[in-house]
């Protein structure tokens, strides 16, 4: 197999920073890439719409999460084979990813359109949200066979340590998608799903560029016809990879909802304060993300090659890299919320400013938990042991989801950050706890 980007040797610190930076351009990008539709949306169409967006984006990532999830999970045992060098092994697992993966998010699409006033109505949105909503859904829903198709590529790239490529995409994916906003919803007044149109027809440019990328480039990682078989062995450890980071993601945004269904309960008010601090705080968990998603890929690969030695240095490498992160991170949004929400609210929503403030406040005094947390998921998923980062999700999510139902009534929105930052905790002293254990 060509090589590209081998992680098995060389020095750790600055492979792990270069895998990380164009991972975190990319979550921030894709960070604007929501953020933009809200801020459009809420400027061009009023606070309703606003609040629209955000009760939407709760409903629409809980799909989206299990795409990408799914893709994360292939990504973990294609950097293993990458780093066995097996290229056969590689390409077949590509195929059955891509055949298996495709009928996957149509079958995701049809549930989506079934269950999508259902959920709405548990989520309690309010009459003047409802229709908002669910007309920018049902355009999304449409576009995610080709969200799949951007995901997989990605993942195929950033199995072999090629980062960068993907976020390019993403870049200019992004400018469409800005472009178009513009034209569907000022120009053309299409509403909410006209920035719906405008993400599904940005998401169907960046898959293309994708996949052409990896034809003229890295020719020797496509299948071919000899790869397409079915390989029923493989074909259930890539679902058990698949499966287990696709349920991680959706624990969090099971959790994301539950909580979503608490927070419109508090009025829309509340609603426009939870979407505008939440587009921030993604911002900030992006770090967080990327720092999971390259250690990852370095610990995979290293643990395909049978670097053992490698496999620790590097975990302990990323969690003082991710420690570090964390304090910066801290500070910016205990001194930068009120600015950035300014920034991110619509112009009505001077109501929404106290509550989003003091949420985003409460949230950042935990970020290191988040952070070293983060890079306890990437060495597990790297290490094969994806469960471990469900189970600890899980109960990280139920705890947020209990404590701030019953303290959200009192305390507003800071009860469902003082519930997540009390959830990354108590998931990191777990996670520590099995790693030192088990010797993992």
């Amino acid at each position: 197999m060509v090589s590209t980007e081998h992680l098995s040797r060389g020095p750790i610190a600055p492979q792990l920073i270069s895998l990380a930076l164009p991972l975190l351009a990319g979550n921030i990008l894709q960070q604007l890439y929501n953020t933009v539709d809200a801020v459009i949306v809420g400027r061009l169409l009023g606070d309703s719409a606003f609040a629209a967006v955000g009760v939407a984006g709760s409903v629409m990532n809980l799909f989206l999460f299990l795409i990408s999830g799914g893709c994360a999970g292939v990504s973990v045992l294609l950097s293993q084979f990458y780093g066995a060098e097996d290229g056969p092994s590689f390409r077949r697992d590509f195929w059955l990813s891509a055949v298996f993966g495709g009928l996957l998010s149509l079958g995701l699409a049809g549930m989506g359109f079934l269950l999508l006033r259902p959920l709405l109505s548990a989520l309690r949105t309010p009459a003047a949200v409802f229709p908002h909503a669910e007309r920018y859904l049902q355009v999304i829903f449409l576009g995610f066979p080709l969200a799949f198709a951007y995901h997989l590529g990605s993942a195929v790239l950033r199995s072999v340590g090629n980062t960068l490529a993907a976020l390019g995409f993403l870049l200019i994916s992004m400018l469409v998608n800005l472009g178009l906003d513009l034209a569907f919803v000022a120009g053309l007044h299409s509403g909410t799903e006209g920035a719906a149109w405008a993400t599904a027809l940005s998401q169907a440019l960046a898959a293309l560029l994708c996949l052409l990328y990896l034809r003229r480039r890295f020719p020797q990682l496509l299948f071919r016809r000899e790869d397409r078989v079915f390989d029923a062995p493989l074909l259930r450890r890539t679902a058990w990879f698949a499966v287990v980071t696709a349920l991680h993601n959706a624990n969090l945004y099971i959790g994301k909802l539950l909580v979503q269904r608490t927070v419109n309960g508090l009025g829309q008010a509340a609603i426009s304060a939870y979407t505008g601090a939440t587009r921030l705080e993604g911002f900030a968990n992006s770090f967080g993300d990327s720092g999971a998603s390259a250690m990852s890929v370095f610990i995979g690969q290293n643990t395909g090659a049978g670097e053992e030695e490698r496999v620790r240095n590097g975990f302990r490498t990323g969690q003082r890299q991710l420690f570090a992160l964390s304090l910066v991170m801290t500070l910016l949004m205990l001194l930068g919320a009120r600015p950035g929400l300014a920034l991110v609210l619509p112009e009505d929503g001077g109501a929404s400013m106290g509550p989003a403030v003091s949420y985003l406040r409460t949230v950042a005094c935990f970020y290191v938990f988040n952070f070293l947390g983060s890079g306890f998921v990437g060495y597990f998923n790297g290490r094969g042991k994806l469960s471990l980062p469900v189970i600890g999700a899980t109960g990280h999510i139920t705890f947020r989801v209990v404590a701030s139902a019953l303290l959200a009534g009192r305390m507003g929105l800071a009860a469902v950050a003082l519930a997540s930052g009390l959830g990354w905790l108590g998931v990191v002293i777990f996670w520590h706890s099995v790693k030192r254990k088990k010797n993992l």
